[in-house]
């Protein structure tokens, strides 16, 4: 019998498979990537025979689901457990499905419920860096925490989910299966970050600097209801995509946001929030294009052509203004 643990590689995927695997240790197979790479079925759906277990956390269904049922066809037992669009989710008996698309909601927030709360704090920093702040800080009340504490956690959820951005591993600071691996190895988050002070600080210290160039750009388009930002050709640029989104999202909470990264001479890396107010509308706006998906409050494009962009923005704006 063999496992596969395939999960996201951003901070929520690493922090809700710390959870179950201090829970459950098991000698898995890590199968993960940068934050987009989501189809991670597809890689193992011919390894797995009969009898194999295989786990599936924070990436869509949708984008798996011929993965999913090739592995099922197999004989293997699949546990998923995921907070985005997901499409008709099948019946099977070697299938648990675990599936919540509701804004709030995120893959560590899901198994914190399952788990009853066993590893609560690790919750709270995959929903933190989610950008789930009301539901991180929600879940965390029975931690009794300080603010300062809180904030700890905060602060290790952003650094752990900007790590995941980046169209190739070479772009980021730490394999995500490598992260995993040191999360994994303590209950707290807190122990993580006082006896793993290197990981940690290396995180930091990239986010800052990432953040402060990114703080000098300006809008390539915008308008009351929606900014789209064009981002140069640069490493620090194709990691901070993401987490800037979600910065642009904090300070205009009523409006919406397309962060565009150089993917390579041909194509855009693309994050799109929704407005905070209104935590709709992402995946929709995706959806449209070839390798869109998400979820409804965020969302993104793996390869949006060039020459489309301002299709994209045209798409992207006129949404926003309708609703």
């Amino acid at each position: 019998m063999a496992f596969f643990d395939c999960f996201n590689g951003d901070a929520d995927g690493i922090c809700a498979l710390t959870q179950l695997r201090r829970h459950t240790p098991r000698d898995a197979q890590l199968v993960t990537g940068v934050k987009r790479d989501i189809q991670l079925l597809q890689r193992i759906q011919d390894e797995v025979v009969a009898g194999d277990a295989v786990t599936a956390l924070d990436v869509s269904m949708d984008k798996n689901r011929s993965a999913l049922d090739a592995i099922l066809a197999r004989g293997a037992a699949v546990f998923y457990c995921d907070h985005h669009f997901a499409g008709e989710v099948p019946e099977h008996d070697q299938l648990e499905a675990l599936i919540n698309t509701t804004p709030d909601v995120c893959t560590s927030l899901l198994i914190n419920e399952k788990l009853q709360g066993a590893y609560r704090a690790w919750a709270v920093v995959g929903t933190f860096g989610d950008n789930l702040d009301r539901s991180a800080a929600g879940i965390a009340k029975p931690l009794n925490l300080t603010q300062s504490e809180l904030d700890v956690l905060r602060d290790l959820g952003l650094y752990l989910n900007y790590n995941g951005y980046g169209p190739r591993l070479e772009d980021l600071y730490f394999d995500p299966k490598s992260l995993f691996e040191r999360t994994v190895q303590f209950d707290s988050p807190f122990d993580f970050i006082a006896q793993d002070k290197q990981t940690f600080q290396t995180l930091a210290n990239g986010y800052h600097d990432d953040m402060n160039h990114a703080a000098q750009l300006q809008a390539h388009f915008e308008t009351a209801q929606a900014a789209v930002y064009v981002l140069p050709d640069a490493a620090w640029s194709r990691r901070v995509s993401g987490v800037f989104g979600n910065d642009l999202a904090n300070r205009f909470p009523e409006r919406a946001h397309a962060v565009l990264s150089v993917l390579d001479d041909a194509n855009y890396v693309v994050s799109v929030r929704a407005p905070k107010v209104n935590k709709q509308g992402a995946d929709a706006v995706c959806r449209q294009f070839a390798t869109g998906g998400g979820r409804a409050a965020a969302a993104g494009i793996n390869a949006l052509p060039a020459d489309s962009l301002a299709t994209f923005i045209d798409v992207f704006t006129r949404y926003y203004q309708g609703v």
